[in-house]
């Protein structure tokens, strides 16, 4: 008789009651996220810490599916903060890109043209609409918020409590809540006025934080799967050894590597800036959307129906791949994307130069 002993030790968190200073370790046990670097923790990335190593970190926290926001502070908030010249908060933040915000100038300036707050006495605005599924809103010290102005795309910062917040999660049940703004007045003090391409560069990094948490939440169903194959027994020899079941672990493998290898090669290309970083970037979404699907049915499949109990860990790799899947474009916005500024003359040297 074939029998499976489950860890009931490991802790499932409610929705509504994280913590954003906690994470499942590799033990599966509750640790802190810390500055420093201790066996069973993440270390925050320092603000100087380069592209590479924040994505490092970040694959991590997708490895341990880390219950906080991690990759929207240290690879999209923090960075858009100091590229826009704002003081950057030293606690969890979260952002949300929404141009369809109706923003207004709050002092509006005398104009012949154009209806009233199009024009201000300063940069003061007045912003009304629903920031929707905001990640982990309900625990972040502050929002990057960019949107839409009558003068261009503009950064600003505001606090959850500044809105009416309703709650709600993805699939992981991860916090991604909804943040209701009506004429809330943004100081001055708290707006930039950014670039276009400041703008884009949000997208960018959005897109390749989310491809980096696939990457590591890829890895941890292959080595749940590998060592579930490798124990567990069937006809007097382990899983492992049945030809089907080597040949399922082989595709769970290369969809993996594939991953981890697209999110690595878009490192340096983001900091680059330009058609380099949207090209690597587009691809690296592309790829961990197209794939993060794959993984998590073959990752099941090679379980069995023991994979599905919230009692096993590997709910929290695979509801957060179908869910960070779609999350910042799926894999056919970023396919659009990649090939939308391809040409007959640009397609081969774009595939056959190394960044």
């Amino acid at each position: 008789m074939n029998t499976h002993t489950i860890d009931t030790s490991t802790p499932v968190i409610p929705a509504d009651a994280y913590d954003t200073t906690a994470f499942y370790a590799d033990t599966d046990a509750i640790a802190t996220v810390t500055n420093t670097t201790t066996p069973d923790a993440v270390a925050l990335p320092s603000p100087d810490a380069s592209t590479a190593e924040l994505l490092a970190a970040v694959q991590e926290a997708g490895h341990r599916a880390v219950p906080a926001p991690l990759s929207e502070t240290a690879l999209v908030a923090r960075p858009l903060l100091r590229r826009a010249g704002l003081p950057v908060p030293d606690g969890p933040l979260s952002y949300a890109i929404a141009p369809e915000l109706t923003v207004r100038y709050a002092h509006p300036a005398a104009s012949p043209v154009g209806s009233a707050g199009c024009l201000g006495d300063d940069d003061t605005l007045l912003v009304t609409g629903t920031l929707r599924r905001v990640p982990w809103a309900r625990t972040a010290l502050a929002v990057v918020v960019l949107a839409a102005a009558p003068s261009g795309p503009v950064l600003f910062t505001l606090t959850p409590d500044q809105a009416v917040l309703t709650p709600a999660t993805n699939l992981a049940e991860e916090p991604r809540d909804d943040l209701h703004l009506a004429a809330l007045e943004i100081p001055a003090a708290q707006i930039r006025r950014i670039s276009p391409e400041l703008l884009d560069e949000a997208r960018l990094r959005a897109a390749l934080a989310r491809s980096a948490l696939i990457a590591g939440a890829a890895e941890r169903c292959v080595d749940l799967t590998v060592a579930h194959t490798t124990a567990r027994t069937q006809f007097g020899r382990p899983l492992s050894r049945f030809q089907a079941v080597k040949q399922e672990e082989a595709r769970l493998i290369e969809e993996a590597a594939l991953v981890r290898a697209a999110v690595q090669a878009a490192a340096t290309p983001l900091d680059t800036g330009g058609a380099a970083a949207h090209f690597a970037v587009a691809a690296a979404k592309t790829q961990a959307s197209a794939s993060a699907a794959e993984i998590a049915r073959i990752a099941h499949q090679l379980h069995g129906a023991l994979g599905i109990t919230r009692l096993h860990p590997l709910h929290l790799a695979t509801t957060r791949l179908w869910s960070w899947r779609d999350e910042d474009g799926d894999e056919t916005y970023w396919a659009h994307r990649l090939a939308r500024p391809l040409t007959a003359t640009t397609l081969w040297p774009a595939l056959t130069t190394t960044p």
